[in-house]
């Protein structure tokens, strides 16, 4: 195999090819960043935690791959992903995630040690959360609390301390994460009932619909939590108008359950992280 072969193999298994995820990542990350740092945050702290969230994202999705190898196999959709089709092992997996996760680790060896000491709890939740679909009726709400650390990171890296709207914005993205990874779910429902996997839309089962703009609401209600402790303007509740338009709009996507239109609104997701952000970023600069 060549090395370009190799690499295009690499990028597979660290879904760099498929960068929603890691936009799905970023976006909670980066609400963070801005309200921690006033909305003048110090550029190399949001290129450490930009870069960090590329590398630890890529490490989970390698580590994800490890766990779900004999899984995949009975999956269309993912039978040809690299390691459960042998073109990676997956001893070579799992040394490309740690290898990801030391590098993200040396990123933030300059910032404080209240950063540092937070750094070992996220790496616990990005390692382990591909195991919980095994036993957690919705592991949803773990890929949330993981996908949302960088939030209190953050605060950590800037202000030393992780004061209260941090942990209201990692229960906003908990929610959020609930929400878009059951319309993801939906589209793999009957291959996680032959499987045995569990996951949020098997959970609320024909309240899947209901459950998922209920997970929306309060995403939004969370984000207005925080942006009252902030004290962030009309620029900012203008954002979540925006991202409440297009929970509305997933709502027409999903409320058949159609397969395609599940997963276009999973990806869309990434205009609702965008919204919110946008309303930070330029409520700051009024």
């Amino acid at each position: 195999m060549t090395f370009i072969e190799r690499l295009s193999l690499y990028m597979q298994l660290t879904r760099l090819n498929r960068p929603i995820g890691i936009l799905l990542l970023l976006w909670p990350t980066l609400w963070g960043i801005w309200i921690a740092g006033g909305g003048t945050p110090a550029w190399h702290i949001v290129l450490i935690f930009t870069l960090g969230t590329l590398l630890m994202r890529s490490a989970g999705c390698a580590i994800n791959d490890y766990a779900d190898r004999d899984i995949d196999r009975h999956v269309e959709r993912t039978q040809n992903r690299p390691v459960t089709s042998g073109r990676i092992t997956p001893r070579e997996a799992l040394w490309l995630a740690a290898t990801l996760a030391v590098i993200s680790f040396l990123l933030i060896l300059p910032l404080n040690t209240l950063t540092l000491l937070l750094s070992v709890p996220a790496v616990f939740l990005a390692g382990s959360y591909p195991f919980t679909k095994r036993f957690l009726a919705i592991p949803q709400a773990y890929l949330g609390i993981a996908f949302g650390f960088g939030i209190p990171m953050s605060f950590a890296a800037q202000l030393n301390a992780v004061p209260p709207v941090a942990w209201i914005l990692l229960s906003a993205n908990m929610f959020w994460s609930i929400a878009y990874d059951t319309e993801y779910a939906m589209v793999d429902r009957d291959d996680d009932i032959h499987l045995g996997i569990h996951s949020s839309a098997l959970f609320f089962g024909k309240y899947d619909v209901t459950a998922v703009m209920g997970c929306y609401a309060a995403t939004l209600a969370l984000l207005a939590w925080a942006g009252k402790i902030a004290h962030l303007g009309g620029l900012y509740y203008a954002g979540l108008a925006i991202a409440s338009a297009i929970a509305l709009y997933h709502y027409s996507l999903i409320k058949n359950r159609n397969r395609e239109a599940c997963f276009k609104a999973f990806l869309h997701n990434n205009w609702f992280g965008a919204a919110v952000f946008a309303g930070i970023a330029l409520d700051y600069t009024t």
